[in-house]
């Protein structure tokens, strides 16, 4: 059961939540009014006319005014219905629902990777913080902080898909259809979305390892004889994770929009690729879609951890 402090913090994150997603969805809805062009003309192409545009405006409801088209708008997706494509007719809901598994599956990916190489590192160098491991490591840290993900992304395709043919440059394999090939084409991608992460949160993860290893129950700890090892694992990990896990938190809902650009570069059919798609062809109401589902992914996120940090050290809530 939840204490009644922590009730009251969940109830007010929750209606800051929904404020925060109220915005997203007027930000979304302007968003197809910002872009330049006129779906119209692009639905009409060698056919268009002042009457045909003006019947299909009408069709559309962009003939009302804004703020009725806005709760109209509104009210669909609220009934989970995104609109249609301008072009293909195809239900935005069922290009997100494609698209989405793929952004995940990056992200979880990457996430692992990034966790799976900057938690040993940083736990090895705060045993000796500036040795030589401590310097050779946050060397490379920085490397990969340093270099782009789309840099990164090129140079992984020029290594490991050109001259040794180990993973493909391009092209994407469902993970209900092959899991081998599923992970042959999202390993490359993955790496190149989590470099970053892996520098962040060794440095985070390390700095704080090293503050938490001078505290007097660690000294009581060594003094008793424990392994190092087991006082890194037992006693020094979980309170040093906390800056980590609200790193983790922020940066899970970053990857989301910062898939995009590694998605182009790899021709993965996600939500990042399927954006710059429809901005090129003016496609407004399947950027409007997309556009709503990544901004509101990357808020619940945000949310969810921020509660999680709550029940792990109910000082968060104080602050």
């Amino acid at each position: 059961m939840l204490g009644e402090p922590v009730l009251k913090y969940l109830i007010t994150r929750l209606v800051q939540l929904v404020a925060v997603v109220f915005v997203i969805s007027v930000l979304a809805f302007l968003l197809v009014h910002l872009l330049p062009g006129d779906p119209s003309v692009t639905i009409l192409g060698p056919f268009d006319t002042a009457a045909a545009r003006a019947e299909v405006l009408r069709q559309l409801g962009l003939d009302k005014p804004l703020p009725l088209q806005y709760l109209t708008w509104l009210g669909n997706v609220l009934h989970g219905n995104l609109g249609e494509s301008f072009l293909t007719k195809e239900s935005v809901s069922h290009a997100i629902a494609q698209a989405f598994p793929i952004d995940l599956e990056l992200v979880v990916l990457s996430q692992i990777i990034a966790f799976a190489v900057a938690i040993p590192l940083a736990m090895v160098a705060a045993r000796r913080p500036n040795k030589a491991f401590d310097r050779l490591s946050s060397t490379f840290t920085f490397g990969l902080l340093s270099v782009p993900a789309f840099i990164l992304a090129v140079l992984l395709v020029l290594v490991f898909a050109v001259s040794i043919h180990a993973f493909p440059a391009t092209g994407w394999t469902n993970l209900t259809s092959n899991l081998g090939q599923n992970l042959r084409s999202a390993i490359l991608p993955s790496i190149a979305l989590g470099a970053g992460s892996v520098a962040v949160y060794f440095r985070l993860l390390r700095s704080d390892l090293i503050s938490t290893l001078q505290e007097d129950y660690i000294t009581m700890a060594r003094a008793k004889g424990l392994p190092t090892r087991y006082i890194l694992f037992r006693h020094a990990l979980r309170p040093s994770s906390f800056s980590l896990l609200a790193s983790a938190g922020i940066n899970i809902g970053s990857l989301l929009t910062g898939a995009f650009v590694v998605e182009y570069l790899f021709q993965l059919p996600g939500i990042g690729y399927q954006i710059v798609e429809s901005i090129s062809s003016r496609d407004y109401l399947m950027v409007q879609g997309m556009a709503l589902v990544v901004a509101v992914a990357f808020v619940v996120v945000n949310f969810a951890v921020d509660f999680l940090l709550v029940l792990l050290d109910p000082r968060i809530r104080r602050a």
